[in-house]
């Protein structure tokens, strides 16, 4: 999907995601008390969208930098939770957006909607912009989800399922290849509207 054709999905998407409410994700919880427990102070949220699972960080004294490339979600995000958070617009394709280093990435139901090329780009970038014994952790649709083998057939275990939406199901296999070598140390399920993995992963040395 190019960067224009997917900011035209996502402000649509969430236009409609709006009306869903503003509690944060089970995912987003899950992730808030490992925060906590770990002492993460600040962290990076690569596709924001329009804060739904920012606000629970910063309610909790943890600060929050996100990239969002949908203008009306930045809009929103501003809107609903005031002008205080940076939010860099953008594809987190074109990450670094800055030079900064953060404790903690929380990367919520974005990747599987990258191709291989920029998911390994993605998680390259994720890992370089933690600080040492940092944590990123992923959210990803996984091959339980009702829709995997749905639609059209792009390459294995990737899938068009609506019309410019193409979707990438992953496995433990999959998740073990792409984030073994970025500190992976953790692969726990979560059922949320899909069954997801949430991939936990350290940054221990550079890349």
């Amino acid at each position: 999907m190019n960067n224009v054709l997917r900011e035209f999905w996502e402000d649509n998407f969430i236009e409609k995601q709006e009306m869903w409410g503003f509690k944060p994700s089970q995912s987003a919880m899950i992730i808030k008390d490992f925060f906590i427990e770990k002492g993460i102070k600040n962290i990076l949220i690569p596709g924001i969208g329009y804060g739904r699972n920012a606000q629970v960080f910063k309610d909790n004294g943890i600060s929050v930098t996100g990239i969002e490339i949908s203008k009306t979600a930045i809009e929103m995000a501003k809107k609903h939770y005031g002008t205080d958070m940076v939010i860099h617009h953008g594809s987190v394709t074109d990450m670094p957006f800055d030079n900064n280093q953060y404790d903690g990435i929380f990367c919520y139901a974005l990747i599987h909607l990258l191709n291989s090329k920029e998911r390994q780009k993605l998680i390259k970038n994720c890992y370089n912009q933690l600080t040492t014994n940092g944590y990123m952790i992923f959210t990803a649709i996984t091959v339980d989800a009702p829709t995997y083998g749905k639609g059209k057939f792009i390459s294995k275990d990737r899938y068009e399922i609506h019309k410019g939406v193409k979707m990438y199901f992953y496995n433990k296999e999959s998740v073990k290849k792409e984030f073994e070598k970025v500190g992976l140390f953790e692969i726990q399920e979560v059922t949320e509207n899909f069954p997801f993995y949430l991939i936990k992963c350290k940054k221990l040395k550079k890349l």
